[in-house]
């Protein structure tokens, strides 16, 4: 293979890569372990290009740990249960579990091309009994510890999917996947009681600063949304307040028209106008409720409540913008000091109070003062307290479809509901083929009466199994940590193995994720830990996230006709060239535009990197130290850059110094010095960083220098400090913190020569110099006067 044949190389090296096993996890290497996780995939057919980019961030990592010498786990699974896979299966007449599993064995294909360093002895899919299982076992311990609790509620209800739907799951007021308006509904579901942590889960993001994206942990914060206030009583109905100090100015109570409170406040003359409105309230999503950009609509409940000062009767609204689950579902209206408040007011010609002059608006001592005063006042009158208030809700788990982890909970007559014996556990998904699973209006499973009625198990006497199942949040809130052991059968992970590898390392995964499942896998995490079953409260060290892919600045979309098939880009370019493409495309956390991109180009780089192995003269282990020390000096420099580039995740920048050592061995070469031990030692530091990037070309590179297979233990190329240390470095010279020059300066220049060469640059020339700010040996500001 003289020329870049990247099918033949692909054939060529994934048997061998298979028979030397070479990434499973529990090397000897001295205890020095890390622990790698990709958001594993969702099969929905064939891997995607999103996949792409994912998987070679995270192998990229992983593979660079390896080459240090780490032992390194790096598992796969597949988080198979869900709707898509019951909506797809559905559609084509399939039962669910054989449309996922059909596609998880294309996955896993697919993955073995691609050619990440997984350690497939750590395979599980989140469907198999051996996994439901112990989801389930998990359930019944919240439920012990009060954690889970079923209630009625009213919720998001997708009629063509004939299932709950989180408030994230609608948009504009219709079911994300089907495009259905979303109705409401009272049902009776279970729930996660996450509110029981969320100062715990607030606070503790203090642990993870510096290690995850701040944007993830701002929007964290903002969905648990705690916020300091008052609780004031107007006569029966409570409201919470972050200003309690503007409570002079309440002109108008609101109340949430799909709580409780509003049906029991409302007059019997306004209960036609009320319930009309309510039932146009049920249609719309949380989110399009919250918009601040839309006329304010309600109506008034023909009732009045005693302010709680002054005793005057405050009328009493309802209206869409107050949530019947922030606080107590009810606000008193500032409209002088909200600015929702005051377009209602103005919409409904309702009085507009501004509050004594002495109260500021502005954050700071003065408005906390005035807080603190009212809050004293109302706790010596009897008619309020000081309190804490969450935008954060109970985690609501129930989903009335068929392709999901059982609850497990026997309800009986006699008994209430029951918990499953965990010597029953699993309980198991009845088979229902030829069963209809199409939607209609509650759980499949309920149709399985030989399934559904059992025996209580704490009577005996005739029960039903719940029929709902679980949101599949549930199960990616804990599968990390079986991955080390997915085959341990005496709980439901192996508590040596956590020992060893937990917590995760580095994850690696979509910001789509930033706040429901990254906040529901800590919010396991702690709950595990007060149940004694982990030592550490928080699942993951590091987070890094990576963009999309796109397509001319839009999201990639079967509906759009924009989708870009990976298979067929895999079939023109070849793995090597996709994954490169990807790093290369920009830093891992911005979108990959696939229009402005070059797969093109990469396979021709990667040509020219194969070329060099080939034409390599010296012996391996020559001794480099015998050969051309510019080049050495210039391999060093640029391995240590590489490094640190790693580090930090710019994995893009690293290909692009990686380009740069590939050119300084190809002119050496074309000098005419190909035997020199300095060539060898760069190519094969461009063989060893290109094997994190590139691993197919890279164990070729290998071959061709003579090396047996298994370049990812290679052992990453040392770095000699003398040799790396840069002789000269261009320092800029700014004028006022405008750039105005540049000179080349020793880099162990002392500030006073800085100083003086700047000083002496035409930059300087002419101008009154008040002050000079230096860096060396990188920067000089000069100040100078106008």
């Amino acid at each position: 293979m003289t020329d870049y044949d990247f099918h033949a190389l692909q054939a060529r090296w994934q048997p061998v890569w298979e028979s030397l096993d070479l990434f499973g996890a529990g090397r000897p290497t001295g205890g020095a372990r890390r622990y790698l996780v990709d958001m594993f995939a969702y099969p929905s057919g064939d891997l995607h290009m999103g996949h792409a980019e994912a998987y070679a961030i995270g192998d990229a990592l992983a593979r660079y740990w390896f080459q240090r010498g780490y032992d390194v786990l790096h598992p796969v699974g597949w988080d198979a249960f869900g709707l898509p896979a019951e909506n797809a299966a559905i559609r084509r007449n399939q039962h669910p579990a054989d449309w996922t599993y059909a596609n998880i064995a294309t996955q896993a294909a697919s993955f073995r091309r691609y050619g990440p360093s997984f350690d497939w002895r750590t395979r599980l899919h989140t469907s198999d009994e051996s996994y439901y299982r112990w989801t389930q076992w998990l359930f019944l311990r919240f439920q012990r510890r009060g954690l889970a609790y079923r209630r009625l509620s009213a919720v998001n209800w997708c009629p063509a999917d004939g299932t709950v739907l989180a408030n994230e799951q609608v948009i504009a007021g219709r079911c994300e996947r089907c495009d259905t308006e979303v109705t409401k509904r009272d049902l009776t579901q279970w729930f996660f009681k996450i509110t029981a942590y969320a100062d715990r889960l607030l606070d503790d993001m203090t642990k993870l600063e510096g290690h995850w994206p701040a944007p993830v942990l701002t929007q964290q914060r903002n969905w648990i949304g705690r916020s300091r206030g008052a609780y004031l009583n107007f006569g029966t109905i409570e409201v919470f307040t972050t200003r309690p100090d503007t409570v002079s100015g309440a002109t108008f109570l609101v109340v949430a028209p799909d709580s409780a409170l509003a049906d029991e406040l409302c007059a019997p003359g306004q209960r036609p106008s009320f319930e009309t409105y309510r039932t146009e309230v049920r249609r719309k999503s949380e989110l399009d409720r919250m918009a601040t950009d839309r006329p304010k609509t309600g109506v008034f409940l023909g009732r009045y409540a005693p302010h709680p000062f002054t005793g005057a009767p405050v009328p009493i609204w309802t209206a869409d913008y107050v949530l019947a689950a922030y606080g107590t579902g009810a606000i008193m209206a500032v409209p002088a000091h909200d600015q929702r408040d005051l377009d209602f007011a103005r919409t409904f010609d309702l009085p507009v109070i501004p509050v004594a002059e002495d109260v500021p608006d502005a954050d700071g001592p003065a408005r906390d003062a005035a807080i603190e005063r009212v809050i004293a006042e109302a706790e010596a009158r009897g008619v309020g307290r000081g309190g804490v208030s969450y935008r954060l809700r109970d985690w609501l788990l129930s989903r009335q479809r068929f392709w999901g982890c059982p609850i497990p909970i026997v309800h009986c007559g006699r008994c209430g509901e029951v918990p499953v014996p965990d010597e029953q556990l699993p309980v198991r998904l009845p088979d229902l083929r030829g069963a209809a699973l199409t939607p209609a209006g509650v759980s499949p499973l309920a149709a399985a009466r030989d399934w559904v009625e059992v025996p209580c198990p704490a009577c005996g006497g005739p029960a039903e199994r719940d029929t709902d199942t679980m949101d599949t949040f549930v199960d990616s809130s804990w599968y990390f940590l079986r991955y080390p052991n997915p085959d341990y059968a005496d709980g439901p992970f192996d508590p040596e193995a956590l020992r060893t590898w937990l917590p995760v390392d580095q994850y690696v995964g979509g910001n789509e994720h930033a706040i429901l499942h990254l906040l529901y896998a800590r919010f396991f995490t702690k709950v595990l830990k007060d149940l004694g079953l982990v030592d550490f409260d928080e699942p993951f060290r590091a987070l890094l996230n990576q963009g999309q892919v796109i397509l001319n600045g839009a999201a990639m979309s079967k509906s759009k006709g924009n989708m870009v098939d990976l298979g067929e880009q895999l079939d023109t370019y070849g793995v090597d060239a996709m994954r490169l493409t990807m790093l290369f495309a920009g830093p891992p956390e911005d979108d990959i535009d696939w229009a402005d991109v070059s797969p093109a180009g990469s396979v021709r780089f990667l040509g020219r990197a194969l070329r060099l192995a080939g034409e390599v003269r010296s012996a391996p282990g020559a001794d480099p130290a015998t050969g051309d020390q510019a080049l050495r000096r210039a391999t060093h420099r640029l391995v240590r850059v590489i490094t640190e580039l790693i580090e930090a995740h710019r994995l893009n920048v690293a290909v692009a110094r990686t380009m740069e050592l590939v050119n300084a061995a190809r002119k050496q070469i074309d000098d005419g010095h190909a035997g020199d031990p300095a060539v060898r030692e760069t190519v094969e530091a461009v063989t060893i960083v290109l094997s994190l990037f590139a691993p197919y070309l890279a164990e070729e590179m290998w071959s061709r220098l003579g090396h047996e297979p298994g370049v990812a233990h290679a052992g990453w190329p040392a770095v000699d400090p003398a040799l790396a240390a840069e002789s000269t470095v261009v320092c800029a010279v700014q004028v006022n913190g405008k750039l105005r020059d540049r000179i080349e300066v020793p880099a162990d220049i002392t500030e006073a020569d800085l100083t003086a060469l700047a000083l002496a640059s035409p930059a300087a020339a002419g101008r009154a110099v008040t002050r000079t700010i230096v860096r060396p040996p990188k920067l000089v500001n000069l100040v100078v006067q106008p």
